[in-house]
C-alpha cells in the first residue's frame, strides 16, 4: 500500500507531462506517481515512463473511465489527483496531503475560483459555467464548496474505495463532489493558484456538450440522492398544471352549474393523480436512500478495517 499516490489521467499531454511528473516528484518525493494513458497518440506514455512514472493504460475513452480504473487498482493512504496539462501547481500537494493524512479529511478540493482562475482562463463560457455549477450545488445541498469542477483533489482511502464511479467523462468531478456531500464525508477547500495551459496544449473539454452533461449529472444525482425533495418539486409542478386546466372549469361551473369543458376537467384529474403518485414515489425512494446510507456507513467501517490490514503488510 502506497503512503501517497499521485494519479494523473492523460490524453495527448506530451508537451507538459514530463514537467508535471518532475514537479510532483520534487514536492512529494515519497509518493508513487501513476500516469494512466487514455489512448494518447503523441507518445505521452513513453515520456511519462522515462520521467519516472508508473504508466498504465485505460482503453475506454473518457476521464471518468480512467478514474474508475485508477481507484479500483491502486491502494494508498492518500491520493492526489491532478491533470497532465500543467495547470495545477504541485506546490500545494503537501498541504492537501496533510489534510487527508493528519486531519482525516476525505476529500480536499483545490479551489481555483478563489484565486487566479478568472484571469488565467481565457474561455469566458468556462468561467460562467463553473460559477453556475458551484451556486447550483451549494443551493441544493446547503454547502460551501468553492470549486466543483476542479481536477486537483486529494482523497482518503475510504473515499476512493466507496465511491461508485458512474460518469464516463468530465462530469466526474461534479459526481465526486455531490457524493461527498450526500454521504456526509469530510470536505475541505484549499485555495490554489491556477495557470492556463501553455501554448500548443489543447483542452479536451467541450464547453457546450460537456457543460450540458455536467448539468444533467447534477439533476440526475439530485433525483437519486434527494428523491423526496426532487419529487416534491415535480408534485408542485403537476399541481400547478392541473390547476391551470381546472380553474376555468370551476369558474364556468359556478356561473352555469354545468361542466362545459369536460376534456379540461379530465386532464386536470390526470395531473392531480400524477402529483399524488409523484409524492408517494418520492417517499418510497427516500426510504430506499436511507437504507442505502446505512449500508454505506457499514461499508466505511469495513474499508477502515481493510486499510489497517494493508498498512501492516
Amino acid at each position: 500500500m502506497d503512503r501517497i499516490a499521485v494519479l494523473i489521467p492523460c490524453y495527448n499531454e506530451s508537451k507538459t507531462i514530463k514537467k508535471v511528473i518532475e514537479d510532483f516528484k520534487r514536492e512529494l518525493p515519497e509518493a508513487t506517481i501513476y500516469v494512466y494513458d487514455n489512448n494518447s497518440k503523441d507518445g505521452t506514455d513513453e515520456i511519462a515512463r522515462n520521467a519516472g512514472a508508473v504508466v498504465r493504460y485505460e482503453r475506454k475513452q473518457g476521464k471518468g473511465n480512467v478514474i474508475r480504473t485508477m481507484f479500483r487498482e491502486i491502494d494508498a493512504e492518500c491520493y492526489i489527483m491532478t491533470d497532465g496539462d500543467d495547470t495545477y501547481p504541485a506546490e500545494y500537494a503537501r498541504k492537501m496531503c496533510d489534510a487527508v493524512l493528519r486531519r482525516n479529511i476525505d476529500m480536499v478540493i483545490g479551489d481555483r475560483l478563489s484565486s487566479t482562475y478568472f484571469t488565467e482562463n481565457k474561455r469566458p463560457f468556462h468561467n460562467t459555467g463553473n460559477v453556475l455549477v458551484r451556486k447550483l450545488i451549494n443551493m441544493i445541498y446547503k454547502s460551501d464548496i468553492r470549486d466543483v469542477m476542479t481536477g486537483y483533489r486529494a482523497f482518503s482511502y475510504e473515499f476512493v474505495k466507496t465511491f461508485p464511479v458512474l460518469s464516463k467523462g468530465f462530469e466526474i468531478e461534479t459526481e465526486m463532489t455531490i457524493h461527498t456531500l450526500d454521504k456526509n464525508m469530510g470536505v475541505e477547500n484549499i485555495i490554489i493558484e491556477y495557470r492556463d495551459r501553455p501554448e500548443g496544449s489543447e483542452s479536451k473539454l467541450s464547453t457546450y456538450s460537456d457543460g450540458f452533461k455536467v448539468l444533467k449529472t447534477i439533476v440526475t444525482l439530485y433525483k437519486n440522492y434527494r428523491p423526496l425533495s426532487f419529487f416534491i418539486w415535480v408534485t408542485l409542478m403537476l399541481i400547478i398544471i392541473g390547476l391551470v386546466f381546472l380553474i376555468p372549469v370551476l369558474i364556468e361551473y359556478v356561473q352555469t352549474g354545468l361542466v362545459l369543458k369536460m376534456p379540461s376537467f379530465v386532464a386536470s384529474v390526470f395531473f392531480f393523480i400524477g402529483a399524488i403518485q409523484s409524492f408517494f414515489g418520492g417517499l418510497i425512494l427516500q426510504t430506499i436512500v436511507k437504507t442505502n446510507r446505512q449500508e454505506f456507513e457499514l461499508k466505511l467501517n469495513e474499508y477502515a478495517d481493510k486499510k489497517k490490514i494493508l498498512k501492516k503488510m
